[in-house]
């Protein structure tokens, strides 16, 4: 089966986002102020086979814990659908 992954990975609430520091301030700049904080990640489509559901998770689990978000800094969330 096809499955297509949505994966969000964001900087953790705990650590500071300076690129989201840098948007808010140009908003503010361009007269928006109604914006009090913005955080800036990534959003990552993957296509891929598995034979089920549980599978395709574990798939994207691993790609996620291996390679797609330093845990360190970030975590990840993630819906599949069945193509």
């Amino acid at each position: 089966m096809k499955f297509l992954a949505e994966i969000n990975v964001m900087p953790q609430k705990e650590i500071l986002d300076p690129q989201g520091k840098a948007v808010r301030i140009g908003l503010q700049n361009l007269g928006i102020h109604q914006v009090a904080d913005v955080r800036i990640g990534k959003h990552i489509t993957l296509t891929l086979e598995a034979n089920n559901e549980s599978e395709a998770n574990e798939i994207v689990t691993n790609a996620c814990n291996k390679l797609l978000a330093n845990l360190i800094m970030e975590e990840f969330e993630f819906s599949l659908q069945a193509l």
